[in-house]
């Protein structure tokens, strides 16, 4: 659990008389880490990036090109090959670019690999490759990772962002650390005028439930503004597209700054998952502004949200979640800010991160 994970590792910076460490960092390819970012496995891979080469550490990050140009990616193997195919021919080429990448990973000469790439050929090349990996489980668990970590093929080392999501893949994998996602509080912090609307940000894909949180806005009789990238233009289309104007405006695609300020200006965030979120970063985003949150009960939002910062109700119910608009709009924004700097600090996260990544390291020399 999480609080036996902090007892486990020491939360303090990378210790001096440890050298820096060589680090190849995976993610996955389907977009390049830029803002806008897609989601927040980019954002993710920008900021632990980024965070441990400020600490002193070489991070070598594979990703899309495209990306930003302070992470000074490597573009991955053949990546060309994954842009613009059909679904089917996007999945082999995706194989082929981890699995070229893996054959040759040992010739960098890195202390470890910290693996984010949600593909299950790092995982399953782990047993055959001289380099330790920690691998990071960002989803729940799905057929092919499963069937990659499957009876003796399992090795390396494994963490996840949540309690929840921990209990999700416990029959998997036999030991996985809990880190938390953390964020940079003094990007996202509250602003000194506040509106009377709800804000929803995230992808616009049917999994996140932005078509649940404008119905809901609308029984509450609540303004609701989007932010997020159409990545399922037929759910936009059929599902939200109808449902907008009339107080529910679409944003776009923001970056950073702009939703930062989004989130500090509004009076309450929905957050509605249609599937078993494994930590949900715009929850943290949002108490980090003084912003109280509704939300379904699902995933890890229960590992997130207490009774002093927001309101939790069943899933999909949205007539529930339209009374908890009320209830959550008015929870203490200072209690809000003060859960996220206790517990969601990009600081803190490196500090986990750097000491596991430091122990998978030196358990393999």
């Amino acid at each position: 659990m999480w609080r036996s994970y902090q007892e486990k590792i020491p939360l303090t910076p990378f210790p001096d008389e440890h050298p820096p460490l060589r680090i190849g960092m995976l993610t996955h390819i389907r977009f390049p880490v830029c803002q806008p970012f897609a989601g927040g496995l980019e954002a993710f891979t920008h900021d632990v990036t980024l965070g441990l080469r400020a600490r002193g550490h070489e991070v070598t990050l594979f990703a899309r090109s495209g990306s930003a140009a302070e992470l000074e990616a490597v573009a991955m193997p053949d990546e060309d090959l994954c842009r613009n195919a059909s679904l089917s021919s996007a999945y082999i080429a995706e194989h082929h670019a981890y699995l070229k990448l893996m054959q040759g990973i040992d010739e960098h000469d890195f202390d470890v690999i910290f693996n984010n790439s949600l593909h299950y050929v790092p995982v399953t090349m782990a047993s055959l490759i001289r380099t330790p990996m920690l691998t990071v489980l960002h989803t729940p668990p799905f057929f092919e990772m499963v069937n990659a970590l499957r009876g003796d093929r399992q090795t390396g080392r494994f963490s996840t962002l949540s309690p929840a999501n921990a209990g999700k893949w416990s029959e998997v994998v036999r030991q996985c650390a809990v880190i938390p996602n953390g964020i940079d509080l003094h990007s996202w912090r509250p602003a000194g005028i506040v509106g009377k609307h709800a804000l929803w940000l995230g992808r616009l894909v049917p999994e996140k439930g932005a078509h649940l949180a404008i119905d809901a806005a609308r029984q509450a009789g609540i303004n609701l503004r989007l932010a997020g990238q159409v990545v399922d233009q037929r759910y936009f289309r059929e599902q939200i597209e109808p449902r907008l104007g009339a107080g529910v405006e679409h944003l776009g695609h923001l970056q950073r700054p702009e939703l930062a300020a989004e989130l500090a200006a509004a009076a309450v965030a929905l957050v509605t998952p249609c599937w078993d979120e494994p930590f949900g970063l715009v929850v943290a985003e949002a108490l980090a502004c003084g912003t109280p949150v509704a939300a379904f009960d699902r995933g890890a939002m229960r590992d997130l949200i207490s009774d002093e910062v927001g309101c939790l109700v069943p899933p999909n119910d949205v007539a529930a979640l339209a009374a908890a608009i009320e209830v959550a709009r008015g929870k203490s924004r200072q209690a809000c800010r003060a859960r996220a700097e206790a517990l969601w600090s990009q600081s803190l996260m490196l500090d986990r991160y750097e000491a596991l990544l430091a122990e998978v390291a030196a358990h393999h020399a």
